[in-house]
């Protein structure tokens, strides 16, 4: 009996230390609604007790690439200085879309310590995925026809048109398309590439381990 208890004692006292922290997010966008209206979205609904993630440190900010990074890395000193906390976990958000210093922005990135939810080419390769693969290297404009093709089929409503800024994206593709299908297929479309010549990784995304540490923080490590 007084071994059973010495047991159970160990193991709660193990529970506690195994997740004891909060972990704190920052996520800076490009896009200054499409990306953010997403995550902020995508927050509300998977809320988890082991992270914190306020909606201000949700950003858009307009800013492209290399020039994102450094206004993350303004955000998140000014943040820090103000609240006297830190964040645990700094998300950068961009896309390749032609811009030249696109591979510069992932080093800077991590030089910073900063993790990078990049798409080659366009963030709305991660809403296609919800519906179907694709390892062809297409447009912008190519993944918004596809996309609103298979939402057309899927909502019987064959007068839709996708709004790059629309809000209730994130609560359109959890309705009809298949989130744990999408981090499948990001996870194959990797898999076709290697090197750090980033701009070469197209199709590709890394927006599938952000929305997973978002509602998976306890698996990070403390």
């Amino acid at each position: 009996m007084k071994r059973e208890k010495r047991e159970a004692k160990a193991n709660k006292k193990r529970a506690v230390n195994t997740r004891s922290m909060i972990v704190r997010f920052l996520i800076v966008c490009e896009g200054a609604c499409t990306e953010p209206y997403y995550f902020k979205a995508l927050v509300r609904d998977k809320n988890n007790r082991f992270s914190e993630i306020k909606e201000e440190d949700i950003r858009g900010e307009g800013y492209q690439t290399r020039t994102l990074v450094e206004r993350t890395l303004a955000i998140k000193a000014e943040l820090e200085k103000n609240r006297q906390l830190l964040f645990d976990r700094v998300w950068v958000v961009f896309d390749e879309d032609g811009k030249n210093d696109f591979n510069e922005a992932i080093v800077l990135a991590r030089k910073y310590g900063f993790c990078c939810a990049w798409t080659n080419e366009a963030f709305e390769l991660w809403y296609l995925l919800h519906f179907v693969y694709l390892d062809t290297a297409i447009t912008r404009h190519d993944y918004i026809k596809k996309l609103e093709e298979q939402i057309r089929l899927r909502s019987k409503d064959k007068s839709y048109r996708y709004e790059k800024n629309d809000p209730q994206m994130y609560r359109l593709l959890q309705e009809l398309g298949d989130q744990s299908l999408a981090k499948r297929y990001a996870e194959n479309l990797r898999a076709n590439f290697e090197g750090d010549n980033f701009k070469l990784h197209k199709p590709c995304t890394m927006v599938d381990k952000l929305v997973d540490e978002i509602e998976h923080p306890e698996r990070l490590p403390i």
